[in-house]
């Protein structure tokens, strides 16, 4: 799905992206930002407005983005602590390891001696971060919310204050929750999947279809009345089932 709309000073791109089989689910939302700013203006532009400068996974889409609006360049969140005995390239984004690297030829480089330690598009290229450029801003879509709550009690908060309590359609959505999970408080973090003993079977309470599946045993469990997911903070970040009657940490599904 692809809209651009106007404002007044700036022109946003809204793109939604993921995909569960039958429905579409939202995963990642960009917005492309068309005022020229520096990497700092811009990754603090972004932090002010949606959730910081874009991470990126599948290069594909944000090159699509990039022909959509027309440039060549633009910023991404990704930068390198500036050591050069040792480049360390990072996401602005805490927490996000960079796992895969789509460089352009003979980058990254420091072309004429410029020190070039922000990264923009289509392909990865490293530029001098004081250099102004348009830029993608990332929105987050779900939030972790440190209040030890029964499932029921934090299904009511989220809806309340945000969205509902998250669903988990594909494994990036598991990635970003699992990225959540790693800052609670508590040993597992509560998910918006339950069992209906009415129907017996897992739903998700935003009525998404449950496609992906991280359950921590290898099958599929049958459970009785007044049970709910969560997912656990370390390790693989597996699914398990709980009594609804127990207290976590959750994770909220922004709007």
């Amino acid at each position: 799905m692809l809209v651009v709309s106007a404002a007044p000073t700036l022109q946003y791109l809204h793109v939604v992206l993921g995909q569960c089989l039958f429905l579409v689910c939202p995963l990642h939302v960009y917005h492309f930002i068309k005022e020229p700013k520096t990497w700092k203006e811009a990754q603090r532009y972004c932090k002010e407005h949606y959730t910081d400068l874009a991470t990126v996974y599948d290069m594909n889409d944000i090159q699509r983005l990039s022909r959509s609006v027309n440039t060549g360049e633009a910023w991404i969140g990704l930068y390198n602590d500036g050591r050069q005995d040792n480049r360390v390239w990072h996401w602005s984004l805490p927490g996000v390891e960079v796992t895969k690297y789509f460089w352009a030829d003979d980058q990254p480089n420091d072309y004429s001696g410029d020190t070039q330690n922000c990264v923009m598009i289509q392909k990865w290229d490293s530029r001098p971060c004081d250099e102004k450029k348009p830029f993608f801003c990332y929105k987050e879509n779900m939030i972790l919310i440190k209040e030890k709550k029964t499932w029921e009690e934090a299904s009511d908060y989220c809806i309340k204050n945000h969205r509902g309590l998250v669903s988990i359609t594909d494994s990036s959505q598991q990635r970003w929750a699992a990225m959540k999970a790693k800052e609670a408080d508590t040993g597992y973090v509560w998910l918006g999947l339950r069992y209906s003993c009415v129907l017996d079977l897992w739903f998700w309470v935003n009525d998404e279809l449950v496609c992906y599946k991280n359950w921590a045993s290898d099958k599929e469990p049958v459970e009785g009345c007044d049970r709910a997911v969560a997912m656990s903070k370390g390790g693989e970040h597996k699914w398990h089932t709980k009594a609804e009657t127990e207290e976590f940490n959750f994770i909220c599904a922004l709007h």
